[in-house]
């Protein structure tokens, strides 16, 4: 890889995160000459007009950075000639993904929440604009997995459904998704063409109510038309509870904890 760039601040970020992720790296300013072996250029979008590279990298200021990273594995380690990009999505209030460009998985992470695997979508599209992109979507937990799976049709996105019975491993619950999502993207699914109806049932509702009480220590249950709406995406469990607890919005419960996901059934 290769670090172009006079902002200081893109610089001191980006060279961090390389460092972190133990990928080589060589720091040039706009104009010098390139090697030969840098595989990728990353760099801001005014300066990348004077970078003379077959693939460069601009990083605009706030932009994305799943999107970007998964970018840069790919330059890195996907296979010779390899075309298509597959997304598996392990669905939850915090949905894990993976990407793989033939056999390689050229990125992964954790996202903020549903519609986040939606906007993520967008910003993969921008990266990869000639390329074809295809989503794998686990079925479990069917609130969040309906809001991504509606929300990337809604994009025209191609979406396949893929059973989740033995892709969830057992562990921590970030790796685990990451995992996860590694699992439901290298497993075939089935086609989904129209948006799944969405219901609540009382049993979810019942559980979201069950994790305020987990998330507030025991002093608050949330009311059923505030868990609807967590189910429905339109708040988190986290605002929910601080909402009625009259406090800022947080994502920790007052002892610091991470209140639970209505995905984990404790």
């Amino acid at each position: 890889m290769a670090l172009v760039t006079r902002d200081s601040s893109l610089y001191s970020e980006i060279a961090g995160a390389l460092r972190e992720r133990k990928i080589p790296c060589v720091s040039l300013l706009p104009g010098d000459r390139i090697p030969d072996r840098v595989a990728a250029v990353i760099t801001t979008p005014g300066e990348a007009k004077h970078v003379d590279h077959a693939r460069v990298l601009p990083v605009p200021e706030g932009g994305d950075r799943h999107a970007l990273w998964t970018a840069v594995g790919d330059a890195l380690l996907a296979p010779a000639g390899a075309r298509e990009l597959i997304v598996g999505v392990d669905p939850g209030p915090r949905p894990g993904y993976a990407v793989m460009s033939g056999t390689a998985v050229v990125g992964e992470g954790v996202l903020d929440s549903p519609e986040a695997s939606v906007r993520f979508a967008d910003h993969l599209r921008h990266r990869f604009p000639s390329r074809s992109i295809r989503y794998r979507v686990g079925s479990g937990d069917p609130p969040s997995r309906n809001r991504i799976v509606n929300g990337l049709l809604e994009r025209r996105r191609r979406v396949e459904l893929v059973d989740e019975q033995g892709t969830t491993p057992r562990g921590h619950r970030r790796p685990r998704d990451m995992l996860a999502a590694r699992r439901i993207a290298a497993t075939e699914g089935r086609d989904v063409y129209a948006p799944i109806p969405t219901t609540v049932t009382e049993g979810e509702v019942a559980n979201v109510q069950r994790l305020s009480r987990i998330g507030s220590e025991g002093r608050i249950t949330i009311p059923r038309s505030m868990a609807h709406r967590v189910l429905r995406g339109e708040l988190t469990l986290s605002e929910a509870v601080a909402a009625l607890s009259g406090g800022a919005r947080t994502t920790s419960s007052p002892s610091g904890a991470e209140i639970p996901s209505p995905r984990e059934r404790l």
